[in-house]
């Protein structure tokens, strides 16, 4: 086999999701020779970005690659394109809240402490509001942790349904706010802005890039540095370490006709994915790294967790549902409780507004004898929700690879009890708003959309992979900045986390590598 070596960087980031994306941003500017590398192509702009039909029953943007679960192979809803699965996702951007960084006592097990602190974060979590453009509104959210500064942005209105339930919500004692959300609509908030409201957001590409996701609102700013270059179509294979195991000396790609290239550096960013990230690691193993790389806690691939997360459908016989951007509107009272705020129990989770459902997208969630005209129907007269609890960690749920290289994921679900019992609770709660009918779908281990816990960060090398700063305990040199990182999932979405850490780690390396000081440039804050 032919081997070619490529001349040395000084970091090398394994991709260009929020994580990536973010630390890039932060070394942009400081003279650092940097190299992004992503295993997809761009995304294409054209028609089909906005179609249901293409994106839900031809699946064309989802990758052709299948996994195991132990039983069975299935095609996970992985999207391999440059800025990751945020090209694809709802564009929700929450914090965490100030306890979920804290051990908490759940009906089947333990939410573990983080290493870190809300507060740790407070100042990332405004600079990432900041680069992805956040609107949102301060101040409504019970559950809502301390802030410094007011978001971005005013909030993306209500459209009238929207509005309605809304009040209806307020109705009935709870507390329902604008969710916080990644959209461009101009300066003003107004409809002169860049968001068509086409209808197509949640689960969607965005073919005009009003959509803050992680290629438009961090690497193209980076890679305006000049010292940022981005690789796509470049899969990495494996990481490869000296002869002390301690430092990482390259990763090596495939490359047709059965030859590889090992690209040098100095340092070395995963962020792959919590999935393809542990994967990864685990290819890697060595003589000296038997178990895969990072991994002598035996932590790396387990501890997977991924939300769970069922789809509600609030129906009324006689009451159509226009929507075009519906993603306005969340609910945390009972965040914290089963009984809301004053209560007691154990913790329930996040209600949320869905992207609005269409005919495609019921195709496969329902039996094949239900008529096109009816499930058109249905979605006509839906309004949509998430209805999202917080999935435990567990050490038998866990990433492995297979002989063939494929991935083998088995999510041993936990906090099911209480999470149908927030789902029976969010009915009660959408029924009393007016809609009488609320079909529910749980998502499964298939929609790997908030995958989280893989490659744990903690205090203790014994019990984590990483120390805070998401450097391994195991190497010198090797960095692990997604998802994968997280002790706990907590009940929100974890994209603004996952790009507040990787803000605070790229501060980190650029103070420690070039030493010219731990901001983004502020050329890039706009």
């Amino acid at each position: 086999m032919t081997v070619e070596t490529t001349r040395c960087y000084d970091v090398v980031i394994v991709g260009s999701g929020v994580g990536g994306s973010a630390v890039a941003l932060q070394l942009a500017g400081s003279g650092l020779r940097v190299l992004v590398l992503e295993r997809g192509p761009h995304l294409p702009r054209e028609p089909q970005n906005r179609d249901p039909e293409a994106v839900f029953v031809d699946l064309r943007y989802r990758t052709r690659e299948t996994w195991s679960d132990g039983q069975a192979r299935f095609r996970p809803g992985q999207y391999y394109f440059v800025g990751g699965h945020t090209k694809f996702y709802g564009a929700a951007m929450f914090r965490l809240r100030s306890a979920d960084f804290q051990e908490l006592a759940h009906e089947e097990g333990h939410s573990p402490a983080w290493p870190i602190a809300y507060a740790d974060l407070e100042s990332w979590y405004g600079m990432a509001e900041g680069l992805f453009g956040v609107r949102g509104l301060a101040g409504r959210d019970p559950t809502e942790p301390p802030r410094s500064a007011p978001y971005p942005h005013p909030p993306v209105p209500h459209e009238p349904v929207l509005a309605r339930i809304e009040a209806a919500l307020l109705a009935q004692g709870l507390h329902p706010f604008p969710m916080p959300t990644a959209v461009d609509l101009g300066s003003s908030g107004g409809a002169s802005g860049r968001c068509e409201r086409c209808g197509t957001c949640d689960a969607f590409p965005c073919m005009i890039d009003a959509k803050g996701d992680a290629e438009t609102c961090l690497l193209r700013p980076a890679l305006r540095a000049g010292n940022v270059t981005l690789r796509s179509e470049a899969r990495v294979e494996r990481l490869l370490t000296d002869a002390t195991g301690r430092r990482i000396v390259a990763v090596e790609l495939a490359r047709e006709g059965g030859a590889s290239e090992r690209i040098a550096a100095d340092v070395f960013v995963l962020s792959a994915g919590a999935i393809n990230s542990a994967a990864l690691l685990l290819r890697s193993a060595t003589g000296r790294h038997p178990r895969g790389l990072a991994n002598s806690s035996d932590v790396v691939g387990r501890h997977y967790m991924n939300h769970n997360c069922t789809a509600l459908m609030a129906l009324h016989p006689w009451r159509r549902n226009p929507t075009r951007f519906p993603k306005t509107l969340a609910v945390n009272d009972f965040y914290s409780h089963e009984d809301g705020p004053q209560g007691s129990g154990v913790p329930f989770g996040n209600l949320q507004l869905l992207g609005k459902i269409r005919e495609p997208m019921l195709r496969n969630a329902m039996p094949s004898w239900v008529p096109r005209a009816a499930r058109s129907w249905l979605a006509d007269h839906s309004v949509d929700w998430y209805v999202m609890s917080e999935d435990l960690p567990h050490p038998d749920s866990r990433v492995s690879v297979l002989p063939d290289g494929g991935i083998e994921l088995r999510w041993k679900r936990t906090n099911l009890g209480p999470h149908r019992r927030w789902v029976e609770k969010a009915r009660d709660i959408l029924r009393r708003t007016g809609y009488p009918v609320v079909i529910s779908r749980p998502f499964g281990t298939d929609t790997p959309s908030h995958q989280c816990g893989t490659v744990r960060f903690g205090t203790d090398p014994l019990s984590s992979a990483l120390d805070p700063w998401c450097k391994a305990w195991d190497h010198d040199n090797l960095y692990v900045v997604d998802a994968s990182f997280m002790p706990s999932s907590a009940a929100v979405n974890p994209a603004l986390t996952v790009a507040a850490q990787a803000l605070r780690v790229g501060s980190h390396l650029r103070s420690a590598l070039s030493g010219t000081g731990d901001t983004v440039p502020e050329a890039h804050h706009a």
